[in-house]
């Protein structure tokens, strides 16, 4: 997930009832949804999905990586989660001799499967709600400097209490933008093995052209075991762990889904602002996703034509390109999807709504006025922060360089260069340099430029030719001339404070640094201010149902198979088959080129006990979850909490749902189990791994 500095978009609650199947709703509060889950086809307890008292759901459920989500399906701890999820691990194992994006991977024992350094999976052990604590002696006289401070102070102190005396660690998240806190208690296992993955043209069928779109054919999965030591803690990598012995883990129903059925997803989804007022989406519209989808398409360009060129540098840049392309899209849909809606338009009758509620109520009735005009001065300086990110950010050479400090340990700088030379093309990065820093230079805000800068950048006749010259010129500029360096700690430590990519840099984002710095005090003020208005709207409005925004903790969502009209006079079928497969079937372009081994199982009809009902293998389908980013890997369950899919999408008319949820035509997407659970056994010869699971019909 990205990880980006720029305007605060603060989630506010809806001024109407939470709408069929939206909502992304806690855990350990689920008791308040159950009968409607019930009406809607659920056969469990609320305790089955939470509790802290016996094994529940949420056991077999793991934060993947610090940004997807990953399920339990067996008691020696297999785990399944999207492919793209695994990718980077895939990749990092892959080379010229060992191709695995291309060929698949499949552990035939556990000697075969692969261990991934720095790659950790977080149960959640349990959640409290800490806000009488967290909130102890804050008063409503306090500056926010104050307020945060004691927050802070109070929030180390109930962590503290939490994990003494445990190897658990914890967080504490704020709700509702501090109106309300729970601590998150977790237990993180370090050893994580790779055990299956398949093809790329399987497990990323249709690359960028299919993303975020349906009908779609994707099996997007990998297959990876918790390790642990033999007391079923959790350990650094070694050889004498053992498989972890969970206390819970899903069963997999063998029979596939209907149109109608229930379906719940239980997940780590990353980042909503689902109703954020409408100087905020004006932002995104109008001026944050213009910037980034156009940078981002650069960047595109130049990595897919120069991955055409050799197998080297497809291998090398297939993680980095699935990256930067995967919210380049989904900006595109998120900004088609505002659009249609005219979202702003219903958030300012909102907003004018709430107005004239608080006319006469002296706590509420300043509190948009005085957002707005924050709005205003957050403006330029988020733009230009998404300038830096998405343009000089973007060229690798300088980040490198110019994110090691000065005093880093040459032991340090050479782990960090093993790894950066190793999926590193000079000749990428020099057109991505001359694309991207003309256009930051162009669009950035000029007065965030030094002028020192700006004139070596006239002298040398222009952007492009002033970074192709710091290119050329720096000794790390190749993977060569960082070997004749990396012996002599000495001449390493000067080519590094000497270097003119990293001085660039430096330079740059020193001019940014007022714009950083501003923002995050417009954004400090801008949630101190949303924390009242959200109490307002729940005054104003104190029959509706609040759920708070997600932020990367467990949720529940639920809803159920459903398909959709995304234009006049056409029906989306909610599921796709092997047969859909075999017709986008194209040996000359990578992502469509269908692995031989699925064709001829294709032509024999060789689907054993993984075909539905009507005889086809079933590949995908949709359901009406409310998802976001995070909930990649996700389990998706059936009434009675068994595993039937893993989500891994949403379609490109539901990117919009972090902001406006339609339910007319948002939807989630996920892989069939029985798509997985074929491809593990006949395509990859991996059926022992299938003896592990509990199967029902």
């Amino acid at each position: 997930m990205l990880r980006r500095c720029g305007l605060l978009l603060v989630a506010l609650v809806m001024t109407v009832p939470s709408r069929a199947d939206e909502g992304m709703w806690l855990p350990s509060l689920i008791g308040e949804r159950i009968r409607d889950m019930r009406q809607k086809g659920f056969r469990l307890t609320a305790e089955d999905i939470y509790s802290v008292n016996r094994a529940s759901m949420k056991d077999a459920i793991v934060l993947f990586g610090g940004g997807c989500t990953g399920e339990l399906v067996s008691a020696e701890g297999l785990l399944l989660t999207n492919h793209h999820c695994g990718y980077r691990q895939i990749q990092q194992h892959s080379s010229v001799e060992h191709d695995y994006l291309t060929n698949g991977f499949w552990a035939m024992n556990r000697s075969e499967e692969l261990p991934n350094p720095g790659l950790t999976v977080a149960f959640l052990v349990r959640m409290d709600d800490v806000t009488e604590a967290v909130l102890e002696g804050v008063a409503e006289t306090m500056t926010p400097a104050e307020r945060d401070t004691l927050i802070a102070r109070n929030t180390a102190r109930v962590i503290e209490r939490a994990t003494e005396g445990t190897h658990y660690t914890a967080s504490v998240k704020p709700l509702y933008y501090g109106n309300q806190y729970f601590i998150y208690v977790t237990e993180v296992f370090p050893d994580v093995r790779l055990v299956a993955a398949p093809p790329s043209a399987i497990g990323k069928f249709g690359g960028d052209t299919d993303n975020w779109m349906w009908p779609r054919h994707t099996g997007d999965f990998s297959v990876f075991r918790i390790y642990a030591g033999k007391d079923n803690k959790p350990a650094p990598y070694s050889k004498e762990n053992v498989p972890y012995r969970p206390k819970r883990h899903f069963t997999i129903a063998t029979g596939g889904v209907e149109e109608g059925d229930f379906t719940m997803i239980y997940g780590f989804p990353g980042r909503t602002q689902q109703y954020v007022i409408s100087d905020a989406v004006d932002f995104v519209l109008n001026r944050s996703n213009p910037l980034k989808i156009d940078l981002r398409t650069r960047r595109l360009r130049i990595f897919n034509e120069e991955q055409a060129r050799d197998v080297r540098t497809r291998i090398q840049y297939a993680a980095k390109n699935a990256s930067v392309a995967n919210a380049w899209k989904k900006w595109q849909g998120e900004s088609k999807g505002i659009a249609r809606l005219g979202t702003i338009g219903k958030k300012q009758r909102q907003e004018a709504a709430f107005e004239a509620w608080a006319a006469d109520k002296p706590r509420y009735r300043d509190v948009l006025p005085r957002l707005k005009k924050l709005y205003r001065e957050l403006d330029e300086n988020a733009f230009a922060v998404d300038c830096f990110n998405e343009g000089m950010a973007g060229i690798e050479l300088p980040v490198f360089t110019g994110r090691i400090a000065p005093g880093t340990p040459v032991s340090v700088i050479r782990e960090r260069a093993g790894k950066f030379y190793k999926d590193y093309s000079p000749a990428i990065d020099r057109r991505v340099a001359a694309e991207l820093f003309t256009e930051y230079v162009k669009r950035l805000p000029a007065r965030f430029l030094p002028d020192s800068l700006r004139r070596e950048i006239d002298a040398a006749g222009g952007a492009a030719a002033y970074v192709a010259s710091v290119m050329e010129r720096s000794p790390f500029a190749t993977a060569g001339g960082y070997e004749a360096l990396k012996s002599d700690s000495a001449a390493l430590m000067k080519a590094l404070a000497d270097d003119p990519a990293a001085a660039l840099y430096r330079r740059a984002r020193q001019g940014v640094v007022p714009a950083g710095r501003e923002a995050k005090r417009l954004n400090a003020e801008i949630t101190e201010l949303y924390r009242t208005y959200m109490q307002g709207l729940r005054e104003m409005s104190p029959e509706q149902d609040f759920y708070p925004d997600a932020n990367l903790t467990l949720r529940v969502a639920y809803g159920h198979v459903a398909g959709y009209s995304p234009q006049d006079a056409v029906w989306h079928v909610p599921y796709t088959t092997l047969e859909g497969i075999m017709e986008k079937d194209t040996p000359e372009v990578y992502d469509y080129n269908v692995p031989q081994g699925l064709r001829d199982l294709h032509a024999a009809k060789d689907y054993g006990r993984w075909a539905d009902r009507d005889g086809a293998v079933h590949v995908a389908f949709l359901a009406t979850n409310h998802t976001t980013g995070g909930n990649s890997g996700s389990p998706i369950l059936d009434r009675r909490g068994r595993l039937v899919g893993i989500n891994f999408d949403r379609t490109w008319l539901s990117t919009m749902s972090d902001i406006e949820f339609d339910p007319s035509v948002c939807r989630n997407i996920a892989v069939d189990i029985r798509y997985v659970l074929f491809l593990i056994d006949r395509l990859g010869g991996a059926g022992y791994l299938i003896e592990e699971m509990t199967l029902e019909k």
